[in-house]
């Protein structure tokens, strides 16, 4: 049959078929790390409030962590569209999972992305689950976890310094620590963090806040010094 001869109705319902089937390729406003541990009561989860288009950092008031449902915790790094995409999807969840009403709750285990990299923490049964998966599929459990510059800045730092007994004022400092080496190396993350924590009672997230910094040390007065090459 012709491309003249096929019915309107067809044409349009293939274009919207294809519409509907796109997925994102080329991320335009996108989050930088997250950074998640465990502690002795539950887990501990932190993140800036950096948005960046391109390489400009044009926003610095987004949230990156939300609540799932009553016993999961979710950051996420990457096109913030999409990991919106994913919330709205995990409500719809819930959602239907509290429709059944039979008692029962979807724990962080439960939860399958787009163009990001996730954090996932949450306690159910006395259990805590820390874990991460990215675009392509990656996903591994641990004591610790971390996205983006995350995962080469804060977790060496995490190796040398988590224990299993971290209080909740320890394993708070412990991701501050990370939070303010990746604000000094990485240009996409702002001064601007939230902290957030998940225990069997629920899930708290602290009100925006910033970090105490100091950039006169030496290596930022003159960052070139003993490097190679014509500057």
């Amino acid at each position: 049959m012709l491309d003249s001869e096929v019915p309107a109705t067809t044409k349009n319902s293939s274009v919207i078929s294809e519409a509907d089937s796109q997925r994102t390729l080329y991320p335009y406003v996108t989050g930088t790390s997250v950074v998640g541990i465990k502690y002795k009561d539950g887990i501990l989860m932190a993140a800036d409030m950096g948005g960046s288009y391109g390489s400009t950092l044009q926003y610095k008031g987004v949230e990156r962590m939300k609540p799932v449902g009553k016993h999961s915790l979710i950051g996420a790094s990457g096109e913030l569209s999409d990991f919106q995409e994913i919330l709205r999807y995990l409500d719809e969840l819930i959602l239907y999972d509290n429709l059944w009403d039979d008692g029962n709750s979807l724990g962080p285990k439960e939860f399958n992305p787009l163009w990001n990299s996730l954090v996932l923490g949450g306690v159910k049964n006395g259990q805590k689950y820390l874990g991460t998966v990215n675009m392509i599929g990656v996903h591994y459990e641990d004591n610790h976890v971390a996205t983006g510059f995350g995962n080469h800045l804060a977790r060496p730092i995490l190796r040398d310094e988590w224990h299993e007994n971290l209080s909740f004022e320890d394993g708070v400092k412990l991701l501050e620590k990370c939070m303010r080496v990746l604000l000094y190396r990485d240009r996409s993350a702002v001064n601007k963090l939230q902290a957030t924590k998940i225990t069997e009672e629920g899930v708290t997230i602290s009100q925006p806040y910033a970090l105490k910094t100091s950039w006169n040390l030496a290596a930022f007065k003159n960052p070139t010094v003993g490097a190679e090459g014509p500057w």
